[in-house]
C-alpha cells in the first residue's frame, strides 16, 4: 500500500504488473520520485539508502530489480497513463490545445550506456557526452503533460551509422512521435516546435503528409532562394513589411496576448512573402512581435504554418480549420511551458538522475517520471486548493480563446505554490516552488542554467502528509 492519494492512483495501474513485487516497486519507486530533493534521485536516493555504502541495502536491491530485471511493458503503463488523462475532463486533450514536439539532451558518461554519445545537449548548449530524448508534449493555456518519449541512438551504435535501416534520426522520431499521437486519440490544433526542427524542409512535409497541421518557428536568418531584389531570410521578409507606428501600423495587426497573471500585452503580427511562401500559399510566414520598429531578437518570432488563412484561396480545400494571425500567435506562445515550466519540473522529478546503462531500463524510468508527473495534476485536480486571497483577473488562463466548459482552476501549476514558511505543503508542493515563480507571466524571468543547478540547488518543501509515512 502507498501512503495517501498515491495509492488511488498507483491502483489503477495494477493489472499492469504480473506480481505484488511489481507492484510494490511502482508505488515505491513514484514515492521516491515524489519526495522532496535533497539529492539525486538515483536508486540509492528513491529507496532511501546512503549513495555508496547502501547500494546492497535489500530495499534498493528491489527496485533496481524493478527497473532492470523485472518483467513488466512501460509502453503499456505509458499507454495506462495516457487513458487516465484522457478520461478525466480536466485533462482530457481537446482541439485547443497543441501538441509540442521537444527533445531533452542529458549529460551521462560512460560509453556502455543505451543511447549514449558525444552530440548537441541543447539545454546545456553546447555537445557533451550525453543521452537525448525526443518527447511530445500536449499543452494548452491551463495545463501541460508529456505524451510519448523515444531516446535517440547516435550513428555510432548501429553497424552501418547513419546508412543502418535501424537508425533514426530525431526529426523522424518527432515526426512519428506526432503521428503516434493522433493514433492515440490525442487532438490538436497543430504540432508546434522550435527552429530546430521548424527549420527543417523534410521534417515539415513528413508532417504535412501524414495530414497535421503545424505551427513551427524558423531562424531569423534562415536562407532561402529568391530573386536577387527579394527577401531571403525570415528577417528580411519581416522588414519588408510596411510600419509606421501603432497609429500607422500598415501591413501589421495587433494581436492581444493573455497571460496568466491576468495581465495582456499588444503585440504586433503580419504575413509575409518568402520565396514561395506568402499570405495566400500553401506555407504561410508569420512574423509576430513585440515592436515591428525593431524586431527584438528576444520578443520576435517568425513562424512556418500549414494552417490556411481565412477567406485565402486555400482555405476551402484545406483539411485544417483555417487561423487567423492571433491565432497563430497563440498557438506558438503555448510553446513557452516547454523552456518555463516542463523542463524544469521534469527535471525536479528526477528524470536526468538514473544510473542504469540499459534501454530497457532508461525507458522505465522515463516512463515513471511521466508517470509522477501526471499524479500531480490528478491530485491537484482531486484536491484543488482553496481560492487565492487575490482572484486573477477575469479571463486569465483562458488565452486568447476565452474560458472553456471544463472545471475551474487556480493559476498555479501542479499544486498551490512556495509554501513561504516551515510547514508541510499542499499535495506534491515541492515542483510549484520551483514552478510558481516561472509562471505568473508567461515569458517569466530567464531561469538559472543548469549548470548552475547542481550545487545549492532549491531545496523544495515537503511532501504533504497524506502522502508519506511521517506525521
Amino acid at each position: 500500500m502507498a501512503p495517501g492519494p498515491l495509492e488511488g492512483y498507483a491502483a489503477r495501474f495494477d493489472d499492469l504488473f504480473g506480481s505484488l513485487a511489481q507492484r510494490r516497486g511502482f508505488r515505491e519507486y513514484l514515492a521516491g520520485l515524489l519526495a522532496p530533493r535533497d539529492r539525486n534521485k538515483t536508486v540509492t536516493a528513491l529507496a532511501g539508502a546512503e549513495p555508496v555504502t547502501g547500494a546492497q541495502h535489500p530495499a534498493v536491491q528491489r527496485l533496481q530489480f524493478f527497473l532492470s530485471e523485472s518483467r513488466w511493458d512501460p509502453g503499456r503503463v505509458n499507454a495506462r497513463r495516457l487513458e487516465l488523462l484522457a478520461a478525466d475532463p480536466a485533462t482530457a486533450p481537446h482541439g485547443g490545445g497543441v501538441l509540442v514536439i521537444d527533445d531533452s539532451g542529458d549529460r551521462k558518461d560512460g560509453v556502455k550506456t543505451a543511447h549514449v554519445g558525444r552530440q548537441w545537449l541543447g539545454r546545456y548548449g553546447k555537445t557533451d557526452n550525453g543521452v537525448v530524448t525526443v518527447t511530445t508534449v500536449w499543452a494548452d493555456e491551463r495545463l501541460y503533460y508529456p505524451v510519448h518519449a523515444v531516446p535517440y541512438t547516435p550513428a555510432k551504435h548501429f553497424a552501418k551509422g547513419k546508412n543502418d535501416p535501424a537508425f533514426r534520426t530525431k526529426l523522424a522520431i518527432g515526426a512519428g512521435l506526432a503521428i503516434r499521437a493522433r493514433e492515440a486519440g490525442f487532438t490538436f490544433r497543430a504540432v508546434v516546435a522550435d527552429s530546430a526542427y521548424g527549420d527543417q524542409d523534410g521534417f515539415r512535409a513528413e508532417l504535412a503528409e501524414a495530414g497535421l497541421p503545424f505551427v513551427m518557428a524558423l531562424r531569423p536568418r534562415r536562407g532561402t532562394w529568391a530573386r536577387a531584389a527579394d527577401a531571403h531570410s525570415p528577417v528580411e521578409a519581416a522588414r519588408a513589411l510596411a510600419w509606421d507606428g501603432p497609429d500607422d501600423p500598415g501591413d501589421w495587426h495587433p494581436v492581444v496576448r493573455r497571460f496568466r497573471d491576468g495581465h495582456a500585452e499588444t503585440w504586433y503580427a503580419a504575413d509575409a512573402t518568402l520565396g514561395g511562401w506568402g499570405p495566400d500559399g500553401v506555407r504561410r510566414l508569420v512574423v509576430a512581435t513585440a515592436d515591428p520598429g525593431t524586431l527584438p531578437d528576444k520578443a520576435t518570432w517568425y513562424l512556418v504554418t500549414n494552417l490556411p488563412r481565412p477567406g485565402g484561396p486555400h482555405e476551402a480545400g484545406s483539411p485544417h480549420p483555417a487561423a487567423g494571425l492571433a491565432e497563430i500567435t497563440r498557438i506558438y506562445g503555448i510553446r513557452n511551458w516547454i523552456e518555463q515550466s516542463y523542463k524544469q519540473v521534469k527535471d525536479e522529478l528526477g528524470w536526468a538522475d538514473f544510473q542504469v546503462r540499459s534501454d530497457i531500463a532508461i525507458r522505465r524510468h522515463q516512463v515513471l517520471v511521466n508517470c509522477a508527473f501526471s499524479f500531480c495534476w490528478d491530485t491537484w485536480f482531486a484536491h484543488p486548493p482553496p481560492p487565492a486571497a487575490t482572484p486573477p483577473a477575469q479571463g486569465a488562463g483562458g488565452g486568447e480563446r476565452g474560458a472553456r466548459g471544463r472545471r475551474a482552476v487556480s493559476a498555479a501549476v501542479l499544486a498551490p505554490g512556495d509554501p513561504r514558511r516551515a510547514r508541510l505543503a499542499g499535495p506534491v508542493d515541492h515542483p510549484a516552488a520551483l514552478v510558481d515563480r516561472m509562471v505568473g507571466r508567461a515569458p517569466a524571468p530567464a531561469a538559472a542554467s543548469p549548470d548552475q543547478l547542481g550545487r545549492g540547488r532549491l531545496r523544495p518543501a515537503p511532501l504533504h502528509p497524506e502522502l508519506t509515512n511521517y506525521r
